[in-house]
């Protein structure tokens, strides 16, 4: 069954994180944008070995920020830029009806301009006050699976 949520990593730096993030998406029948550049190649043997098996079954598509940025624009659906630089809690937003959750990569987070052109669609996860960060495939694996709690788990086999 496939949902509607998209995840897009912007520019992921480590291949383990995507391939994480794709072993993830997989098994939830979730697109996976990865808006170019990418801090490695598609073949890197770090990031197959983090997907496991699951490449083939993921739904998986490159663009690059312009594409994204259009893409973005033109979609219906909510979506939200996911950061440690805001307050607003993602547990504040509704996810039920499928959103485009966007995530920076792990070293800068995302364009600085994102922050003023998107301030009402950025969102974090809570974490304590000395933390600094997430780990990026965590925090997508968090923010999906609140998204498929408050829309349906119906049609989810249990583990």
């Amino acid at each position: 069954m496939k949902h509607n949520f998209d995840i897009y990593l912007f520019n992921p730096e480590i291949p383990q994180n995507a391939g994480n993030v794709a072993r993830t998406c997989s098994a939830t029948n979730t697109t996976l944008y990865l808006v170019k550049p990418l801090g490695f190649h598609l073949n890197d043997q770090k990031l197959k070995r983090a997907g496991l098996d699951y490449w083939e079954s993921l739904q998986l598509a490159l663009l690059n920020r312009s594409e994204f940025e259009e893409k973005l624009k033109a979609n219906e659906k909510p979506h939200y830029f996911f950061t440690s630089k805001t307050t607003r809690s993602f547990w504040d937003v509704d996810l039920s009806d499928g959103a485009s959750l966007i995530f920076g990569n792990e070293t800068k987070g995302l364009p600085e301009e994102y922050y003023t052109l998107w301030k009402d669609h950025l969102v974090t996860i809570p974490m304590s006050p000395e933390a600094r960060c997430l780990n990026l495939s965590n925090a997508v694996s968090i923010a999906l699976y609140e998204g498929l709690r408050q829309s349906t788990f119906a049609n989810y086999k249990p583990i």
